[in-house]
């Protein structure tokens, strides 16, 4: 494991007050050697970034990535998606929404070298999607900010905003990631899902990694410019 991580946990150290002593101890390893892992100049074994995914509440997964997550702005990205309108009839089907959510992702790593959201995401058959997606439909459609159409034809299951949704603030996003997200609806307001699975599928961060793995953002800034979103 790289320990690329090591700036993550410093920051979260900081953000919740916590010494580099408080976690030494927590973890068993001496105050110096810690140091130097925040430095980036030592490792920790794997039993001691198992007890760190315990201290801080974050998952495995997240730590080795070095992504912080902000789950309240992932769910704001979604409503901005919705509230474009973009899909057939204002509404979107959740296996397009989940891509047009990766690309905005992706997208934004390329120019900026960092993530909208922070989620990481995940090599699966229906393409790449954070673990925190579904939970984040579930969430949105609970609160009543969504609603799903699940009578289809093809048995599709449509995402589309609600009055209620309309009225919530998406406090999270700046004025250039809501350009980038309406960039990236315009791209495929016609598009059918076939398309935009075909298209994230094709793109070099899907083909390179392995089944279930999570996904490295870094891989994209080898994409064509045109082959980004």
């Amino acid at each position: 494991m790289a320990n690329e991580y090591y700036k993550l946990i410093k920051k979260i150290r900081i953000e919740r007050g916590l010494s580099q002593a408080d976690i030494a101890e927590k973890i068993g390893i001496g105050r110096t050697t810690y140091i130097s892992f925040e430095q980036g100049k030592a490792e920790l074994n794997l039993s001691e970034v198992i007890k760190l995914s315990d201290i801080f509440g974050i998952s495995l997964e997240e730590i080795k990535s070095g992504l912080k997550p902000n789950y309240l702005k992932y769910k704001q990205i979604i409503l901005a998606f919705l509230r474009l309108k973009e899909g057939v009839g204002g509404k979107i089907s959740k296996t397009k929404l989940a891509k047009l959510l990766y690309l905005a992702d992706f997208a934004w790593f390329y120019k900026n070298l960092e993530s909208m959201s922070g989620m990481s995401y995940r090599k699966i058959q229906f393409g790449p999607v954070p673990d925190h997606y579904f939970r984040a439909i579930d969430e949105l459609f609970e609160d009543g900010v969504i609603d799903i159409d699940n009578k289809t034809k093809d048995g599709a299951f449509l995402i589309y905003q609600t009055r209620s949704g309309e009225r919530e603030k998406l406090t999270e996003l700046g004025s250039s990631e809501r350009k980038l997200i309406k960039d990236i609806a315009i791209r495929w307001k016609d598009k059918r899902t076939q398309d935009i699975v075909k298209f994230t599928h094709n793109q070099l961060p899907y083909l390179i990694c392995g089944d279930n793995e999570i996904i490295p953002y870094s891989l994209i800034t080898q994409e064509d410019p045109e082959h980004v979103y």
